[in-house]
């Protein structure tokens, strides 16, 4: 099956601490890398697509982003869904261009979180995650909330902090191959567990980076996509799934939404967890890989922890995941966050990803996760 939507574009920045970058700045140097790399010109862009903001925030990040770098698209608007806004904006772009509305969709975002912003802003903002009538009096933060589900899957699972910690040890060996990764000095289980205590069974090095960086896409239509110049990767299938904002209100400790979005897009693309050769999927925690894993297909209940004992989630492994180093040691720049991943997809599936290249890598599974678990969105993406 198909969406008759491909991504012929694809440029990320470059990441970590970035002195005098800002958000447009970002924005525009990832858009201008994406259109070149397909073979475009700004002229061809119909359509734009933007998240958010925590150091230039707006109501309309788009139309302030297509002012910023002069252009006028037929279509325009902002999506906001956390980690998972990427992922979405990715499957927004799909149906766009595949019922004709356009041909060449820009998909960007881009942040400095690390120069750009205090840490007390930083704090503050994640802060606002919580209800504010039913979480946010007792001081629960984004770090607290994730502690929450892992002391649960610790209790019905047996999962142990030093599961938890060789996902972030495999994350840095992943990054050890990047060159532009934020973080690339190995990492041990030891030094993973000797790192100070975030929200208790969390530890430091088992919480996302905060980075500058931005990345985008070009989406475009079956017709338009062979006037590119690269090789387009196809969008074979997407699904969402939300089962609740506030993490007093989720239905499950263990089942999330990237159960249902995941299944609809394998479904979408007549393809199952088996069929994937690389999979990018949001680790802003190390317990939030270890349950999507699980939720998603890849591994049963309890077995992925020891498969990331094993080292199956590094090259080699049975599903190499996070090959450039994922939030966890990659980076971490807001919405960008979760493009990174889509990104490296596409540098995966055109054969393009060096030292961290998977052989023969010709279909990818990428998921964004926003909130507490919250927002989920997947994607199938394939390569002829």
């Amino acid at each position: 099956m198909s969406m008759d939507a491909f991504i012929t574009g694809a440029c990320d920045t470059e990441v970590g601490e970035l002195a005098g970058s800002s958000c447009m700045g970002l924005h525009a140097q990832a858009a201008m890398g994406a259109v070149a790399d397909a073979g475009l010109t700004l002229a061809d862009i119909d359509g734009v697509l933007c998240a958010y903001s925590f150091t230039e925030p707006h109501l309309m990040l788009a139309s302030v982003f297509c002012e910023y770098l002069g252009i006028h698209p037929g279509y325009c608007t902002s999506i906001q869904a956390g980690g998972a806004s990427a992922a979405i904006m990715i499957m927004q772009a799909a149906a766009l261009v595949a019922s004709g509305q356009c041909q060449h969709v820009l998909v960007v975002t881009g942040d400095n979180r690390l120069t750009g912003m205090t840490r007390d802003g930083a704090v503050a903002v994640l802060s606002e995650v919580g209800h504010a009538q039913f979480e946010r009096p007792f001081g629960i933060s984004v770090p607290a909330s994730y502690a929450l589900v892992a002391q649960h899957y610790m209790h019905e699972y047996g999962v142990t902090p030093e599961q938890l910690a060789a996902i972030a040890v495999t994350h840095r060996q992943h990054a050890g191959r990047h060159p532009k990764a934020h973080k690339r000095e190995p990492i041990t289980i030891e030094q993973v567990l000797a790192s100070r205590i975030i929200s208790s069974p969390l530890h430091m090095l088992d919480c996302c980076l905060i980075s500058d960086g931005g990345a985008a896409l070009v989406v475009s239509s079956r017709a338009a996509a062979a006037d590119t110049r690269g090789t387009a990767i196809e969008i074979l299938g997407a699904g969402q799934g939300h089962t609740h904002e506030h993490i007093i209100s989720a239905p499950s400790l263990t089942d999330f939404g990237c159960k249902a979005s995941s299944a609809a897009a394998f479904a979408r693309a007549g393809l199952t967890p088996a069929d994937i050769d690389v999979a990018l999927i949001y680790d802003s925690f190390t317990i939030t890989l270890l349950v999507e894993l699980e939720s998603i297909g890849f591994f049963e209940r309890g077995e992925a922890g020891p498969a990331a004992m094993r080292g199956e989630l590094d090259l080699g492994g049975s599903l190499p995941c996070n090959t450039h180093g994922g939030l966890l040691s990659y980076g971490h720049s807001g919405a960008a966050g979760g493009m990174f991943h889509a990104v490296e997809a596409v540098h995966q599936l055109r054969g393009r990803a060096d030292a961290r290249q998977v052989p023969g890598a010709r279909l990818a599974f990428v998921h964004g996760d926003g909130g507490i678990l919250s927002a989920h969105c997947s994607l199938v993406l394939g390569v002829n």
